[in-house]
């Protein structure tokens, strides 16, 4: 089930008539929506529910089990079992054919004659995600940094939560279990939500959805038919069309969580405005990116043992990322990619007191860092949307056809601009919108949302495609 759906608007309605009578219950409005999240997720595959309420309740007794611990030393084994066992579910579903493919390879170069089967597993939505919240939980347990739940169903709502249950944004367990211990207002404003969804939908179906289908499908199924400018702007378009998909799937998850009475982080802010690598993620998909800082590259030693050893942490951090994305070589090359420009950018810092370092601190310095990461950037995103690495070096190194020509239209590239315009915008600009018009009654808002779904939909090309970051 799609959020830019009737289907989905007719759910969530249902869903807030019946939360709403429960604003005093936090038990019984916990089970109406863990219910409702189960229900949102069983429109996928309805089995992979079981394995959602395995990894909850593994997550659960792990949590409780690293409480019970009187050593440290026991206290290890837990936290290092329960997250072992959700990397190997992980591991399982996601990466199964990849490892199996990885080790025919070796075989035939063996010459064994020996070819193990592929096993074919459905992927289940969101299991990257979801596993993700439950190795955090247990972590920041065993490091003190939250207190163990003790009710089942709060870790159940914990990991299930429908709006960030299949694209995230990663919600650490420190920011929202507390939000369940405090009572729901029994009113919400609705000014601000309605604005992020109403955001949320045009970038995803005005603008994502535009370039998808006018520039960016064309040219990656078949670049070989286009010529290099056709590629340079579909590289452009992707940049444009990832960030307006992503960011809309997580700004109408802000807003649903809000309407529901819950709040959930930031997670993008103007990335393409970064002067660096490090600034750029760190405001790209940023609860993916401290994620990984907190519990993959500060675990590894971050940058306390030297250039080296940070350079290692860096790339080991990077290639992880890049293989949390999908277990594909295109994926391996684009984290590498991101590792080794993290890693130079360190090494340059010991310029930083020389000539060259103050005209990089300079106006003009800093634009030019801006342009050049922003095609560090760009280049990494043919890797990202390419169907595969041999599509990559199609795109980046063949000649084009000899009657290749710019096929792009007026309202893609119109699109591509407004596209970028609406990523300058400031994050604060929904909350300064509702600041100004706060004293709008609710029913008021609820009118503007109506209208303002019906008037997407009509600009939106036929049918709604998923979000990108469904696939992971």
């Amino acid at each position: 089930m799609l959020f830019p759906t009737l289907d989905f608007l007719i759910f969530f309605g249902v869903v807030l008539a019946l939360v709403a009578p429960l604003a005093g219950h936090g038990r019984a409005r916990n089970l109406v929506l863990i219910v409702a999240s189960y229900w949102f997720y069983a429109q996928w595959n309805w089995r992979f529910c079981f394995l959602l309420a395995g990894s909850s309740v593994l997550t659960y007794l792990g949590g409780l089990g690293i409480a019970a611990m009187a050593s440290d030393r026991a206290r290890r084994a837990v936290v290092g079992g329960t997250v072992a066992a959700h990397l190997l579910l992980l591991a399982f579903f996601k990466y199964d054919d990849f490892l199996i493919e990885g080790a025919n390879r070796v075989l035939l170069a063996a010459q064994t004659g020996v070819e193990l089967p592929l096993i074919e597993v459905i992927l289940p939505v969101g299991i990257s995600f979801f596993t993700f919240h439950g190795i955090s939980y247990l972590v920041d347990i065993y490091r003190g940094e939250v207190a163990v739940c003790r009710r089942l169903d709060d870790i159940l709502l914990y990991l299930s939560f429908f709006p960030q249950l299949v694209a995230g944004p990663i919600v650490r367990s420190s920011f929202f279990l507390p939000q369940l211990a405090q009572p729901v207002p029994a009113t919400i404003p609705l000014a601000e939500p309605v604005l992020l969804i109403l955001g949320g939908l045009f970038k995803k179906v005005a603008i994502a959805n535009y370039i998808a289908t006018g520039l960016v499908d064309p040219v990656f199924f078949d670049p070989s038919r286009y010529g290099v400018l056709d590629r340079l702007l579909a590289a452009y378009g992707y940049a444009v069309q990832i960030y307006c998909d992503f960011s809309a799937y997580t700004d109408i998850a802000i807003g649903l969580a809000a309407l529901l009475g819950y709040r959930f982080p930031l997670n993008f802010d103007q990335p393409y405005r970064a002067s660096s690598l490090r600034e750029f993620w760190q405001r790209w998909h940023i609860s993916l990116s401290s994620w990984l800082r907190d519990y993959l590259y500060r675990p590894l030693g971050g940058n306390r043992g030297g250039r080296l050893f940070t350079a290692r942490n860096l790339m080991l951090t990077m290639l992880l990322g890049g293989i949390w994305h999908g277990a594909a070589l295109k994926f391996l090359v684009w984290g590498a990619l991101h590792g080794i420009g993290l890693v130079v950018e360190r090494w340059l810092d010991r310029w930083s007191g020389t000539a060259l370092g103050r005209f990089a601190q300079s106006r003009w310095g800093r634009a030019l860092r801006l342009l050049l990461v922003f095609h560090i950037v760009c280049l990494s995103w043919v890797l990202f949307r390419a169907a595969s690495f041999d599509t990559v070096v199609v795109y980046l190194t063949q000649a084009p056809a000899a009657d290749a020509t710019l096929q792009i239209a007026p309202l893609t590239a119109g699109l591509l601009v407004l596209g970028l315009v609406l990523h300058a915008v400031p994050r604060q600009l929904a909350a300064r919108l509702a600041g100004y018009a706060g004293s709008w009654p609710n029913w008021a808002w609820a009118v503007v949302a109506g209208v303002g779904i019906v008037a997407i939909d009509a600009l939106g090309p036929d049918g709604v495609a998923p979000f990108i970051y469904f696939q992971f």
